[in-house]
């Protein structure tokens, strides 16, 4: 186990189309953090971005962005890029800058302005970059990956289009409370059966939206919030960022082939499942004491397949723990009680930081009517491209 961090302050900017600035929508959510820690912005003492590339060139440089739109004073700065596990990769930033005593309050922020409808490459010619070949050898959006995944869930362990909705159902409903959330509206399992076939057998209510949208923190050593008379706040214990052990034999974004194994025998367990298992390891926590978790659900079937990534039940068991009613609000183990990706939608930077910030409002007890009973240890889980892995505990 490594040192804790606290969890001073959350805020949010509300997901949705909004056609303005993501640097607008990322200082609303910094300010909004600020104000929840009781913090004066002039008394931190580093900020971390996480960068946007749709942005344009200020994206680039989220950081200073940020710390210029909210006066410069001074802060240290740091800008990272990991796609979608950006905003785990600057809560780690941060929490090392804590535990290293090189600042004692840090400002973490992720948003994003997304381009309408599923994203695509960056321009140019670029030929050892599998997202360009996957865009221009196999014409291989988001979405057709996310239909091959669902298709193997059905294949190997016998998931129906019903479960696949029931994922969404319940989500929307949680999404429905959230006041962060882009989509607030309850939909029916025939709600999903009509909607239009995006990628085979994925409907449209099957896969998450593109959004605008902002979500930071703000983190502190266990004594700068003690000075601050915060005695029991929401605690960082564990990050994980880890990557791919080779050969990788399950095909993953944006790959478009897997490693052979005829040499080197295939690791124990999968990408996904490591990235869960090297948080459990450093918060020295099993999947049994969580009490939520929040996780990356592009699609209905990749919510499914999480279920079994951490550990809540074994292998080709997520559609069982889906009917039993585990998963859902009042449920042995909630998932996604924010609403998640099916209520929110993409805006790449911040959604990592977004998961954490529902695990700070949860554990605290402040998360209103979606309010998870009793939550004390909650993990987030998230994949960005090339390898990025994204989770967090957190603990009060």
């Amino acid at each position: 186990m490594t040192g804790e961090v606290a969890v001073l302050g959350a805020g949010m900017h509300p997901w949705g189309k909004w056609g303005r600035s993501f640097i607008e929508y990322g200082t609303a959510a910094a300010r909004a953090a600020l104000a929840d820690a009781g913090v004066d912005w002039r008394d931190v003492g580093s900020i971390v971005g996480a960068d946007t590339v749709r942005g344009g060139y200020p994206g680039y440089v989220a950081g200073a962005t940020f710390a210029k739109a909210l006066g410069w004073q001074g802060a240290r700065v740091t800008s990272v890029y990991a796609a979608c596990a950006s905003g785990a990769q600057a809560i780690n930033t941060a929490r090392t800058q804590i535990l290293a005593g090189l600042a004692d309050v840090v400002l973490v922020v992720g948003a994003d302005a997304a381009p309408k409808g599923f994203f695509r490459p960056a321009g140019g010619d670029r030929h050892d970059d599998p997202d360009w070949l996957r865009f221009r050898v196999l014409g291989a959006t988001n979405p057709t990956y996310f239909g091959l995944y669902a298709r193997r869930r059905m294949a190997v362990h016998g998931d129906t289009l019903a479960d696949f909705a029931q994922v969404k159902v319940k989500n929307a409903a949680s999404g429905a409370l959230n006041p962060n959330a882009r989509y607030r509206k309850t939909v029916t399992a025939d709600d999903v059966a009509a909607s239009a076939v995006v990628a085979d057998p994925l409907r449209l209510l099957d896969i998450c939206a593109t959004s605008d949208g902002a979500a930071a923190l703000v983190l502190s050593s266990m004594e700068f919030a003690r000075r601050r008379g915060a005695t029991s706040p929401v605690r960082i214990r564990a990050v994980s960022t880890v990557t791919p052990t080779y050969p990788t034999t399950v095909l993953d974004l944006p790959d478009i082939a897997t490693d052979s194994a005829v040499a080197v025998d295939p690791a124990d367990g999968t990408f996904r499942a490591s990235i869960a298992r090297a948080a459990y390891e450093e918060a020295g926590i099993g999947p049994d004491e969580l009490s939520f978790a929040e996780v990356y659900d592009l699609s209905t079937a990749l919510e499914l397949q999480w279920y079994e990534d951490l550990g809540l039940c074994g292998e080709g068991e997520g559609a069982k723990l889906l009917r039993e009613g585990a998963t859902a609000p009042g449920g042995r183990i909630p998932v996604n009680p924010s609403g998640g990706l099916a209520s929110f939608g993409e805006a790449v930077p911040a959604q990592a930081i977004a998961q954490v910030c529902e695990l700070t409002w949860q554990l605290r007890g402040t998360a209103g009517a979606r309010q998870v009973a009793g939550a004390r240890v909650g993990i987030t889980a998230n994949q960005g491209l090339f390898g990025h892995g994204s989770s967090v505990v957190a603990v009060r």
